[in-house]
């Protein structure tokens, strides 16, 4: 396949904390990725000439390291991940050929062809990451889905997410953790748990999970109420 075909991109999250990543570039999109890799806790070294207001008060701060000249082939050298940011097409492709040859990851910022991975439009709330991708075709779309995500969530998304993500870790250091397939999650997880959290009573709720997926609750665990385990009536 080559370089201009769309590839089958293989969503993945990178963990990099105090990774080295390279930005080439320092004006307004190398600024956009710097602020996405801060987020993400990585080691953050700039290759520009020159930046702008954002990114030479991170310089000044300690935030990011700078070496102010143009990128020099070998200037990638040692670095885990590459962001150009640029906006030179022919550059980039110089960038993405060398990156391959070092077995670097390259991403530069709206050219696609020239990516080793392409960055999603994100929605984060608390522990809950959505990442929305059309292939690099349509960053807009990813956008204007991204923003309907939003409004589509309700408050008690974040607090369920909390909940569940302590709950398994619980569960793991409790030594009763044991793989429970999906429909047992979403079985777990209806109407009622999302009720104690809206109600604030979040200790009930983690005993009604915890008891859902049958795990015994600890000395001082608050148990959860009978009543919540009475099926649903209908008519």
């Amino acid at each position: 396949m080559s370089r201009s075909e769309s590839p089958p991109w293989y969503p993945v999250f990178l963990d990099l904390r105090g990774r080295p990543v390279l930005v080439v570039g320092g004006g307004d999109l190398a600024a956009e990725k710097v602020r996405g890799l801060r987020a993400a806790e990585a080691a953050i070294s700039v290759v520009a000439a020159s930046l702008n207001g954002e990114l030479a008060a991170l310089r000044e701060a300690g935030e990011i390291a700078h070496l102010a000249r143009e990128y020099r082939e070998g200037d990638m050298a040692g670095f885990s991940v590459v962001m150009a940011a640029q906006g030179d097409s022919a550059a980039n492709a110089r960038l993405s050929a060398e990156a391959r040859a070092r077995g670097i990851l390259l991403n530069a910022a709206d050219d696609p062809g020239n990516c080793d991975f392409i960055l999603p439009a994100v929605l984060r709330e608390g522990p809950l990451t959505l990442a929305i991708s059309t292939g690099g075709g349509s960053p807009a779309m990813a956008r204007r889905v991204r923003e309907e995500l939003t409004d589509y969530l309700s408050e008690d998304t974040a607090p369920l997410a909390d909940l569940i993500a302590e709950t398994r870790a619980d569960l793991r250091r409790r030594g009763v953790f044991r793989p429970i397939d999906a429909e047992a999650w979403q079985t777990a997880i209806d109407g009622r748990l999302r009720a104690l959290l809206a109600q604030r009573r979040r200790g009930q709720a983690k005993a009604l999970l915890l008891a859902r997926l049958g795990a015994p609750l600890l000395a001082g665990e608050t148990p959860p109420l009978p009543a919540l385990f009475a099926p649903c009536g209908h008519g």
